[in-house]
């Protein structure tokens, strides 16, 4: 955030009091509340369509969503001198979900798992009032043709660096195994045409920062990136975090999603979307998306640590994949 981006608040119908700096973004302190005043590099159509979203929430009575503030011109969007564009949203204090492996982050995931839930039921009926037109691939498959792109990049720049040092040997000795799984994976997705009939507007970065909890009340915030796909994308992202933080426990992901079907039932097709996201290895394409697109003079310990945690749970994933995954929702894992 740029020093003198609080100049934009200029042009809001806000006294602020006071402005802090947080995670990319800066709080305020205003005579109408908290308010967050963060940089928006998305499109005008994509701050459009948070904002209907989120309006269509608080109108059929879902008060667990932030608002965007419209500025003294009623624009959502506002410009600074640079042409840099910002966006303001009403914010509440609180802490953010748990992601831990104990009983109490369970408990927390449990409880916003229940709420995305709710979030995707209004989320149908949003949809079927956008009358969107999709295109012919699943957004789940243009995103893993797009990483198997990458990958496939990052695996050719390895093998032609001449000086190698111990994470990259690690990262090659191992790059086979997990590029082999990426194209298996969207190999399979293809061949077998999942239909798109569940797609709803999702949240699209639903992690455990993004979940408050404010006074026993649970509050999601960060909607820039909500985007049309299948519902279980929330679920997956949302859940993949605290599985491994659990070391894939069964009984974790077990719980989640049935604290979502409490709520609302998860269709065949939503399921099998979920046994391919579990099933391409993602973790794998960050870890090399992050060396890749970052200065490779120094590399830290961090991401030894990752890649190492990465191969240790290898069995488990896949464990948990088949028999928690696979029997669920009657997928052939073999």
């Amino acid at each position: 955030m740029k020093p003198k981006a609080v100049n934009v608040l200029e042009r809001y119908d806000l006294e602020v009091l006071r402005t802090w700096k947080v995670r990319g973004a800066v709080l305020c302190d205003t005579d109408k509340g908290l308010f967050i005043l963060k940089e928006f590099s998305g499109s005008m159509e994509k701050v459009l369509l948070q904002d209907a979203f989120l309006t269509f929430l608080k109108q059929q009575g879902f008060l667990q969503a932030e608002e965007l503030y419209r500025n003294k011109d009623g624009e959502l969007l506002t410009k600074d001198a640079e042409g840099c564009g910002y966006i303001v949203k009403t914010f509440a204090e609180g802490r953010e979900c748990s992601s831990g492996s104990g009983r109490d982050a369970l408990a927390d995931g449990l409880c916003a798992i229940r709420v995305l839930a709710r979030l995707h039921r209004l989320s149908r009926e949003f949809t079927k009032s956008s009358g969107i037109a999709l295109g012919q691939k699943l957004p789940m498959l243009q995103e893993f043709e797009k990483h198997n792109r990458e990958l496939k990049k990052v695996r050719r720049f390895l093998k032609e660096k001449g000086q190698k040092n111990d994470f990259e040997h690690c990262l090659l000795q191992h790059y086979d195994l997990f590029l082999e799984q990426a194209l298996f994976v969207s190999k399979q997705l293809e061949a077998e045409e999942i239909g798109t009939g569940n797609v709803i507007l999702c949240h699209g970065d639903f992690q455990y920062h993004n979940v408050l909890f404010c006074e026993g009340n649970v509050r999601i915030i960060n909607f820039e990136k909500c985007v049309w796909d299948d519902g279980s994308k929330d679920i997956y992202h949302f859940s993949r975090k605290m599985l491994e933080k659990s070391d894939w426990q069964s009984e974790a992901g077990e719980a989640l999603f049935g604290a979502y079907e409490k709520e609302l039932e998860l269709t065949p097709v939503s399921g099998r979307q979920l046994y391919y996201r579990f099933s391409y290895p993602e973790k794998f394409w960050k870890i090399v998306n992050y060396y890749y697109n970052r200065g490779k003079a120094f590399i830290p310990d961090k991401n030894r640590e990752k890649l190492e945690i990465l191969l240790g749970q290898e069995e488990k994933r896949s464990a948990f994949i088949r028999n928690v995954i696979g029997k669920r929702f009657s997928i052939r894992t073999d």
